[in-house]
């Protein structure tokens, strides 16, 4: 097939560079959840049409895929082409900057699937590496390559992680039963399913009502996943939250964060090591946390990707505030009958299923209940 133009580059790319471009985002993804607080970054050196070296982002956030690959490669990465679903960093942070690995191995010619929204690198990178006489196409990546980095994206530009509502909903539109605690809705396809998309987000998020109602682990408990639990944050408000809940255990070594509108109580969890019962305080507003300040003090924090678990009031108040961006509703054929818990604290299901600032992306079917997902079109 024929070479296609890329926007905003001058020299066309080629189908293999876009294959090539696909396997490194991809593997880019397997590392998501594991390299908060920096993005997860796939890498792949190509040197005489054979893979010489390959990374992603190690848990933590370093060493970076670039670094990672070029190790891999070895002497092999002289005259490569580095295919990188992000442009390279051209700052000192944690690590020294990519850009000048990439240049002293000798790489010949570097592949960016976007650029790199950071203000600190944002272009920089890639003028880097041209003014060192690497050719680069930069911004390759198809649109829906870089959903990838959405997370990343909305951190750099609104200060605040990608928020993706997961809920559960019976067939009569209920996530729950008042007073019942957990309530299983749907199977155990589904409930795996969930399991692994928690080991992909920076943290899973709930409301003090589902904590303390449900008491839930938030953990990833599938073989071989365990080691990737995300931080466990609930949003207490005014209220506080009990300290006896599963999520402070002291047998539990994942981080566990609390968001309220006071200071942290005296006592609270004061056996746990600071880094794992963490507390942020933020403004509030008739005792309740003001959720756009929440998520701010969380992408400060260094979270890109957030997953909200519950529970109803939570789920309409980030709706109502315009705050979610990513929703996935699984529809389960069980009935909750009497006592059942609306969905969004009173809003109906269609403020997503039916709203023009939604669009369904992805459907499947888990056993008996379907999944659809929908993301904000603006």
């Amino acid at each position: 097939m024929p070479d296609r133009p890329t926007a905003g580059n001058a020299a066309p790319i080629a189908d293999i560079d876009r294959r090539y471009l696909a396997a490194a985002i991809r593997l880019g993804l397997s590392a998501q959840g594991l390299t908060f607080p920096n993005p997860a970054v796939g890498a792949i050196l190509v040197n005489d049409g054979k893979v010489a070296g390959r990374g992603r982002t190690a848990s933590g956030g370093q060493p970076h895929a670039e670094t990672i690959a070029l190790h891999s490669a070895g002497a092999n990465a002289k005259g490569a082409t580095l295919y990188v679903s992000l442009e390279p960093c051209a700052h000192h942070g944690r690590t020294p900057p990519c850009t000048d690995a990439i240049i002293a191995a000798g790489v010949k010619r570097v592949v960016a699937g976007m650029r790199d929204p950071d203000p600190r690198v944002s272009g920089r990178g890639i003028a880097n590496l041209r003014q060192a006489g690497l050719e680069v196409v930069a911004d390759a990546a198809a649109e829906s390559e870089r959903a990838a980095h959405i997370g990343h994206k909305r951190r750099m530009e609104s200060g605040r992680p990608h928020v993706a509502l997961k809920m559960a909903i019976s067939a009569d539109g209920f996530i729950g039963r008042s007073g019942a605690g957990q309530v299983a809705i749907t199977g155990g396809i589904a409930s795996r399913h969930v399991q692994a998309l928690r080991s992909r987000f920076d943290a899973i998020v709930i409301g003090a009502g589902t904590a303390e109602a449900d008491d839930p682990q938030l953990t990833c408990r599938l073989p071989g996943l365990e080691g990737r639990s995300p931080i466990r944050i609930v949003i207490a408000g005014q209220g506080g939250i009990k300290p006896d809940l599963a999520l402070f255990s002291s047998d539990s070594a994942v981080p566990a964060w609390v968001i309220g509108t006071t200071a942290r109580p005296d006592g609270f969890c004061d056996d746990a090591a600071p880094e794992r019962v963490r507390w942020l305080r933020v403004p509030g507003n008739d005792g309740q946390v003001d959720l756009a300040a929440a998520l701010q003090a969380l992408g400060q924090a260094g979270l890109s990707r957030i997953m909200v678990e519950g529970g109803s009031r939570l789920a309409g108040s980030l709706l109502a505030g315009d705050l979610i961006d990513e929703a996935m509703l699984f529809r389960s054929p069980s009935v909750i009958g009497e006592g059942g818990i609306a969905a969004f604290a009173g809003q109906g299901l269609t403020a997503i299923e039916s709203a023009a600032a939604f669009a369904p992306v992805d459907r499947r079917w888990f056993g008996e209940d379907r999944m659809t997902r929908y993301l904000r079109m603006r």
